[in-house]
């Protein structure tokens, strides 16, 4: 009687927790978060390496294994580097199409426009350790080399399409040296001198065969990584839409032969604030301007409904960088 009994009890335990677990996963299938979460799953995974690969015309040796891992490293490095590699398509979609145009009428590469995202991820005031300085991070001595104004009230290495312009200069000087643009973007790394004495050294003529130190090994396969994901950002899993992007702001030109006393009264003059003035003409190193042998300069002002966000202000530089 008593092992009827239990067994009994045993079924009717059985039969519960089967009801329980039954009612939770139901409950669980009904709940529209799970069901995304079982449909959608979150994926962390690698990166298709692609089948060919050029800078500047240049092939990349890609089926290579030290080359393909190299770029591996860097493609996974900025495809999981979200906020970085975000931010960096949104300032290209306003600096891009300026430093495309300057490219073309230098003769150079489109390509090295990915260099500047690397030197400085497209910050216009951005400084390094070094003291080098602007989009294409200049070194004081080398701005001054290549044509660029150079003291505490003028700093052209800020000015956004003078410093492209110069940048320019030494990519074709480069050029001119080796008749690699490979070998030119690593030079901006580390330097002519040490490029030429390596490839003297180690008895080769490319980049792809240099054994350089970690930085400027790199260098060249950021460039690659950076220029394959914003060929299409959307198929790396960067989602923007196109009011994310940031718009090029329609500006007007004042030109300027002479001093200006007070940049806050220049500023209000012309019906904006010293810090927006600042802002887009970050060459502008002082609150004054001495000019005391009348240069010509001019200064950038932006159109005030420019200021005001607009999705109608924001053309995008890429179709395929943003979601329909």
């Amino acid at each position: 009687m008593k092992k009827r009994i239990w067994t009994l009890f045993a079924i009717i335990n059985i039969i519960v927790v089967y009801l329980v677990v039954t009612s939770w996963v139901k409950s669980e299938e009904n709940d529209p978060e799970t069901a995304t979460a079982q449909v959608m799953p979150y994926q962390i995974k690698g990166i298709d390496i692609p089948d060919e690969m050029t800078f500047a015309g240049e092939e990349v040796p890609i089926n290579r294994i030290d080359i393909r891992e190299r770029l591996d490293r860097e493609l996974l490095s900025n495809s999981y580097f979200h906020s970085n590699t975000l931010l960096l398509i949104k300032r290209a979609n306003r600096y891009f199409p300026m430093m495309d145009t300057i490219l073309r009428s230098e003769g150079v590469p489109e390509d090295f426009k990915y260099l500047a995202l690397i030197e400085s991820s497209l910050d216009p005031r951005a400084i390094s350790p070094a003291g080098a300085v602007g989009i294409w991070q200049f070194m004081k001595s080398t701005g001054k080399d290549f044509g660029l104004e150079v003291d505490n009230e003028i700093d052209e290495r800020y000015h956004i399409e003078k410093s492209t312009r110069a940048a320019c200069e030494y990519f074709k000087k480069a050029y001119g040296r080796y008749g690699s643009w490979t070998l030119v973007a690593a030079s901006y790394n580390i330097g002519q001198r040490r490029i030429s004495e390596e490839l003297s050294r180690q008895k080769v003529d490319n980049y792809y065969d240099l054994l350089l130190v970690d930085e400027t090994s790199r260098y060249v396969f950021r460039i690659l990584a950076l220029k394959e994901i914003f060929k299409d950002p959307v198929s790396y899993g960067f989602n923007l839409k196109k009011e994310d992007l940031y718009p090029i702001v329609k500006m007007r030109k004042v030109v300027l032969n002479s001093s200006v006393s007070d940049f806050g009264l220049f500023a209000q003059e012309h019906d904006i604030s010293y810090g927006i003035l600042k802002e887009f003409n970050p060459w502008l190193r002082d609150s004054f301007l001495t000019n005391s042998q009348n240069k010509t300069y001019v200064i950038d002002i932006p159109v005030k409904s420019y200021l005001t966000f607009n999705k109608r202000h924001i053309d995008v530089y890429q179709q395929n960088w943003v979601v329909r």
